[in-house]
């Protein structure tokens, strides 16, 4: 077998720092900002400027209402800048980032364990949006922020120029893709667009993110619990394999401009055909409605729930949730601010203003995400997470594996004279060996 799996030497190193840290932890904290204030949080988000306004905007009604101040620090680089902290002993006191990284920081020691009960509010987080924060040890290592789940968001106009009605299964989206490439839906009569917008790349494990939907949809997993805190990689199915199949002859083999050129070595900030006006679908997350709402224009395109598969309209949810640094000292502080940051005022503050919001679909099920934003389109993604959605497990360190499946997508979508079933049973193999790093091989 070809062993695909990236170095772990970076993960490693980063673990013996945590571990390094984990054993000075138990004194004062020394070199973070804010760590001599015992009234201030030092809190990290990955964040650009614009959602970065959101959380200040967030923080400042928490100093407000409690006293307790912030350090905020809106990190891009926000691993690398993780690693630098950890290998000085010293970690942020909160921080908000992805739900997948959760197993990852779980497993370098970078988290204190979380108990629901310590946050106020705790009740009114659902108990599937809980499950999401708990590790292979049973214990909770963060607490939901927010979350979102994929939708359909396709060009009204041009359904209406041809015809057409939005997709509501895998065949019906492949003729309207079709339709979109060969039709001249813009009416310029040119042959310049495509069907659907595809993020393929290899790159960040992003064929693996956007091809998580329709895998879920297919009857298909990537790995499969259980139930005793191991796994077994599950790629080498026959749903699997009739999926990616699928995928690899309708979407990327054959010359039917069903998806836009490059799609295989295009990456989300590359993949811009949908606002650029030449693709006419885009499977993808809520985020990017307020891009599109400018361009293309809100009235041009609609959001509706993903087309569904042989086994059903499942799609991939993610988010993001608050996780406490390995530190001591502030726990009351830190409670404070999760609570208020769940509580019906932080997660209205986080959906609501000029900037992007930080909170898609609200974790605090006393919340409305449509109402709250007074968009109809918003109860489609809600109704998606809560209704439609799989995340991917959040205990083991999922980020080899979400790569090393990425890296055989993309291969298998490049390359189509290869044969898919062996293609994919040398992928299981190769997760296999991911689990065995890690301890979680069934």
């Amino acid at each position: 077998m070809r062993d695909r799996r990236r170095s772990r030497r970076p993960a490693a190193l980063l673990v013996a720092a945590a571990l390094a840290f984990g054993t000075a932890a138990c004194g004062s904290g020394s070199g973070g900002a804010g760590s001599d204030d015992p009234n201030t949080l030092e809190v990290w988000t990955r964040s650009n400027p614009d959602p970065a306004a959101t959380y200040e905007r967030v923080f400042a009604a928490f100093t407000k209402k409690t006293g307790i101040k912030i350090d905020y620090q809106p990190v891009i680089n926000f691993d690398q800048q993780l690693q630098s902290r950890a290998s000085t002993k010293d970690l942020p006191d909160v921080m908000i980032n992805d739900t997948a990284l959760m197993g990852s920081y779980q497993g370098q020691g970078l988290l204190k364990p979380v108990d629901p009960a310590s946050i106020a509010g705790h009740d009114q987080i659902t108990d599937k949006t809980w499950s999401s924060t708990v590790g292979i040890d049973g214990k909770h290592y963060g607490i939901p922020y927010s979350r979102q789940a994929q939708t359909l968001m396709i060009r009204t106009d041009w359904l209406k120029k041809l015809g057409l009605k939005a997709p509501t299964t895998w065949q019906e989206m492949l003729s309207v893709a079709k339709a979109f490439a060969t039709e001249d839906p813009d009416g310029d009569g040119k042959a310049d667009t495509y069907g659907m917008v595809v993020p393929g790349s290899a790159q960040n494990g992003y064929a693996a993110w956007w091809g998580a939907s329709f895998l879920w949809q297919g009857g298909a997993k990537i790995i499969e619990p259980d139930g005793k805190g191991t796994y077994r990689p599950a790629m080498d199915s026959a749903a699997a394999v009739n999926t990616v199949t699928w995928m690899k002859d309708n979407l990327f083999c054959g010359d039917n401009g069903v998806t836009q050129p490059g799609a295989l070595t295009a990456v989300t900030s590359t993949a811009t055909n949908f606002q650029d006006g030449n693709a006419g679908m885009y499977m993808t997350g809520p985020y990017n409605i307020a891009t599109f709402d400018t361009t293309p224009g809100r009235d041009k395109y609609e959001v509706v729930p993903a087309p569904a598969g042989p086994a059903g309209g499942d799609v991939l949810a993610d988010g993001e949730n608050i996780y406490f640094g390995a530190r001591t000292g502030k726990a009351k502080q830190e409670q404070a601010l999760a609570a208020f940051l769940v509580s019906p005022e932080g997660q209205r503050l986080a959906m609501t203003g000029k900037n992007q919001p930080v909170v898609r679909i609200p974790v605090n099920s006393t919340l409305d995400a449509a109402k709250v934003r007074d968009d109809a389109r918003w109860s489609v993604v809600q109704k998606a997470y809560e209704d439609s959605s799989q995340q991917f497990p959040n205990a083991p360190d999922f980020a080899p594996i979400k790569q090393d499946t990425a890296d055989s997508l993309n291969a298998i979508f490049t390359y189509c004279g290869g044969d898919v079933r062996s293609q994919l049973a040398e992928l299981n193999e190769t997760l296999a060996g991911d689990l065995k790093d890690q301890d979680l091989l069934k």
